[in-house]
């Protein structure tokens, strides 16, 4: 838990953990949207401040929170450097033959690479102030209008809740397996082309593991008779109350606070 922190809970008593998992899930999803709508550095620090209060609300470490990041930031470094090369506005700063730099790219290199940040920051807020059985529930309420259809809610969510469990879990097992290989004479440090050759020595035991584990969840399942939701109830339903409301007033506000500042900057 302490090397991958992106789904995983962290127990606390602040207003943002005792939300409902519907209401977060759903101001989630509006909150990315408020993140592509701001469109000048101003707006992107109107929500920067507010996704910091967030976390100031939620008692969460900021090492943890920064942590929570670590894993996705190649998303972040890729998409980025993306618009660095292909940006060629304004003064050309840097160029290689047929790469140019210049200072529109490296505005827009900056810009991205915030938004990125503060979108992931908001979805790992959502993860790490609910529990994963929640977060299933409420994915599969959300989707139970469509059940009618055929639409797997059930399934769906529970392949949500799994997928947010292994995550850190395999995390672990990475952890665990490098540390084995090591143990045992493992060359994994050193150029980068001996440790692409020494890949091997940590993919497989690293995936024979996670087959394993997903194997004994599948017994376990089939041991206590789970076969969907039909007829499941949950011991504590999810209720909706006066605090989401004021969250989903929040979040309007967020809304029109972003809008205002694109238009006035």
């Amino acid at each position: 838990m302490n090397v991958f922190s992106f789904g995983s809970y962290f127990p606390a008593e602040s207003p943002l953990h005792r939300l409902d998992p519907r209401a977060k899930l759903l101001l989630g999803c509006a909150y990315i949207v408020i993140a592509l709508i701001a469109s000048t550095p101003a707006a992107l620090g109107a929500l920067g401040a507010f996704t910091a209060a967030c976390y100031l609300a939620s008692s969460i470490p900021p090492g943890k929170a920064l942590r929570s990041l670590a894993p996705l930031m190649l998303i972040v470094a890729v998409a980025s450097v993306l618009n660095l090369f292909v940006i060629q506005d304004g003064a050309v700063i840097a160029e290689w033959g047929p790469i140019r730099i210049t200072d529109g790219g490296v505005g827009r290199f900056l810009f991205v690479a915030a938004r990125l940040t503060l979108m992931m920051l908001g979805m790992s807020l959502i993860t790490m102030t609910t529990p994963t059985l929640d977060l299933t529930g409420a994915l599969e309420r959300l989707f139970s209008p469509l059940a009618r259809f055929g639409f797997p809610a059930h399934e769906l969510g529970m392949i949500m809740g799994i997928a947010l469990r292994f995550m850190p879990q395999f995390a672990s097992e990475l952890v665990t397996v490098h540390r084995a290989q090591v143990s045992r004479g493992a060359g994994l440090a050193g150029s980068p082309v001996k440790g692409v050759r020494m890949l091997s020595s940590l993919t497989v035991p690293l995936f024979a593991s996670a087959f394993r584990h997903a194997e004994t969840l599948s017994a376990a399942m089939d041991a206590r008779c789970y076969h969907g939701g039909a007829g499941r109830t949950r011991l504590h339903p999810l209720r909706l109350s006066a605090r989401d409301g004021v969250a989903v007033l929040v979040i309007a506000l967020l809304f029109a606070c972003i809008f205002a500042v694109n238009a006035l900057v």
